[in-house]
């Protein structure tokens, strides 16, 4: 089975609104943030899903990279 690849254009219909999952690419990973609370809506901290978030992790975020581990790895991002 191969792995999902998402451009910007795919993931960004991954955005958490109207009944969509919330998706989140860092470092060409791509993570289901759907069942985070702090993700409702698919906004956190003024962030969107349906985004690369690479620099906001790692310049912007408090818990860094170590919640991404929790998360459900869905594909690949390539831009």
């Amino acid at each position: 089975m191969s792995e999902t690849v998402f451009n910007r254009t795919e993931l960004a219909k991954f955005n958490g609104q109207d009944g969509q999952p919330a998706y989140v690419a860092v470092d060409g990973v791509v993570y289901d943030v759907s069942g985070v609370e702090a993700w409702k809506g698919g906004k956190h901290h003024g962030n969107l899903a349906g985004n690369e978030l690479t620099s906001v992790i790692d310049g912007q975020s408090p818990h860094g990279r170590k919640v991404l581990a929790k998360l459900p790895v869905v594909g690949k991002y390539q831009d």
